[in-house]
């Protein structure tokens, strides 16, 4: 039997936390001091709507709080309690982020219905530029995951395409209403983003739910991975093949092969290299394999 550890070398891994990090941590500053600018005028020109969505965006706030801390956690180093590390951490929190999502939606949706039985005139004007306002920090912090992979970075972005939705529904049910007096636009207008978010967003919270119960990543199919091991020189069997996410970025592997012959330890190497190189795009961090020998039954024994 032999047994075998990957791990790759990962500074590209470190500088994409980096810069992670920075994004979160960019994106945290730029919408505090929107969530600032919100209560300040919601307050001041009694608009409700603003009140609202400010505290809508201060739980944004605090979601970008969750990733920038289990990306930290993520970068601690293994212990013996934790050998596997904090990494997976930044799923825990891809799936508190959905979760704070979707129920923000749940409660902008409720008050939207309230809205169509209580209508209230807003005051147009001031909610149209501070939502202005709020279309182009948002945005602006959007772009700052919006190339990003990694799950975490996903469930940002999607936050912040949320937000500047939101911002946008707002400005335009502001001219809306200004313009016909019908005050029914506004929940309108609110309800369809609230299902925009929700289609977005459910990709998000299946996935990282699975990933939490350490299911199959997304992107593994296991019928694929056991035929290319099949293909393989001297491999008579797969079995006990398991595969799982440490991270939003970084998945595991373990399997046995049963081999049809014994096999060098320069032919070893190379069938575990060539397997390495079969299933490179799945973004393996660790892998152990474990070869064993075919046993015939001789014809005595029959």
């Amino acid at each position: 039997m032999h047994s075998h550890h990957h791990h790759k070398n990962e500074p590209h891994t470190h500088d994409l936390g980096e810069n992670a990090s920075r994004a979160f941590a960019i994106g945290m500053v730029l919408n505090i001091a929107f969530v600032a600018v919100e209560l300040f005028y919601g307050y001041y020109s009694h608009a409700l709507s603003l009140v609202a969505d400010a505290w809508h965006n201060l739980g944004d706030v605090a979601g970008l709080g969750i990733s920038l801390f289990a990306l930290k956690m993520a970068g601690a180093k293994p212990s013996f309690k934790y050998t596997y590390g904090y990494s997976k951490g930044t799923i825990l929190a891809s799936f508190l982020n959905s979760v704070i999502l979707l129920l923000a939606i749940g409660s902008i949706g409720y008050e939207a219905f309230h809205r169509f039985r209580y209508p209230v005139a807003p005051q147009w004007e001031t909610i149209s530029w501070v939502a202005t306002l709020g279309i182009f920090i948002n945005t602006a912090t959007a772009f700052l995951f919006m190339h990003k992979q990694e799950l975490n970075s996903k469930a940002a972005f999607l936050h912040m395409v949320a937000d500047a939705g939101v911002s946008l529904g707002v400005v335009l049910g502001g001219f809306l209403i200004h313009w016909t007096n019908y005050l029914w636009i506004d929940p309108a207008i609110s309800i369809l983003i609230c299902l925009v978010i929700i289609w977005g967003t459910w990709g998000v919270f299946k996935n990282s739910l699975r990933l939490s119960l350490d299911g199959v990543p997304e992107n593994v199919e296991m019928e694929k991975i056991k035929s290319a091991a099949m293909e393989m020189p001297f491999v008579k069997d797969i079995h006990h093949l398991h595969i799982w996410a440490m991270s939003t970025s970084k998945n595991a592997l373990t399997a046995h092969l049963t081999l049809t012959q014994q096999i060098s330890e320069t032919e070893s190497a190379k069938l575990r290299e060539d397997l390495k190189h079969k299933f490179l795009h799945l973004n393996i961090q660790h892998a152990t394999l474990e070869l064993e020998l075919h046993h015939t039954p001789d014809c005595e024994a029959c």
